[in-house]
């Protein structure tokens, strides 16, 4: 028989194996989910499932109201989350979401990541935003499916469009990254590690560094990102 989700479990499978490969967790600490718009479902990594035992067919669907549909394993913990961006997100096709070490450590200070060098403007035109740590109300219900309005809640108060930034710190908590592919997605979660890493670094030689200027932040993000953009072939 053929499997209608396939493709979107060969690309949750891939990039969920990128994670190990990039540094960005240790043991079974983060998950990527690859989405089909026109299916309503997304593939994900199952719970506790260590890397070198995953494969594409292990890759558990689930629809954006978070009911497994196809899968043997448990999904990953965090799939409320994932299934609730989703639903509300209609412009992304993957997320992603880690432990990784800095950009870890800039959710448990409760603090933006700003925007100190061109590096960063190359990506985002801002600091990148720290959602405020969850309310005991939200954490005592349902704590997963809470975590995906925290991440909302969060733009939606700095007036930011989930199309505008991909990348968010949860808090207390840890990295969530998303973009129109499972790979993309990923792509984002290393860039904010990387990002997250050398405004740590910038602080240890500058306590007082400077944000960049606004003309640097405008010239390095249009290169890339603006209409007429000259970055890349």
């Amino acid at each position: 028989m053929s499997n209608p989700y396939k493709h979107i479990q060969d690309a949750a499978y891939e990039a969920n194996m990128q994670l190990p490969k990039l540094g960005l967790v240790i043991f079974t600490f983060g998950n990527v989910s690859a989405a089909d718009r026109n299916l309503g479902m997304f593939a994900i990594k199952p719970s506790g499932v260590p890397y070198e035992d995953l494969s594409p067919g292990k890759m558990v669907i689930v629809d954006f109201d978070g009911n497994t549909v196809k899968g043997k394993l448990r999904p990953s913990s965090d799939t409320k989350t994932h299934a609730v961006l989703y639903k509300h997100w209609e412009k992304i096709n993957g997320i992603a979401h880690t432990h990784s070490l800095y950009a870890t450590a800039w959710a448990q200070s409760l603090r933006d990541i700003p925007i100190y060098g061109t590096t960063h403007a190359d990506h985002n035109t801002i600091d990148i935003p720290c959602a405020a740590p969850m309310n005991d109300e939200m954490i005592h219900g349902d704590y997963e499916y809470q975590t995906g309005f925290q991440i909302m809640n969060c733009l939606q108060e700095k007036k930011l469009s989930y199309e505008e930034i991909e990348m968010i710190l949860v808090g207390s908590h840890a990295p969530f990254t998303w973009g129109k592919t499972a790979e993309k997605a990923v792509y984002n979660s290393k860039v904010l590690e990387s990002l997250a890493h050398m405004a740590y670094v910038t602080e240890q030689v500058k306590p007082l560094a400077p944000r960049l200027k606004d003309a640097l932040i405008k010239k390095h993000f249009e290169r890339k990102h603006g209409p007429d953009s000259y970055y890349g072939q």
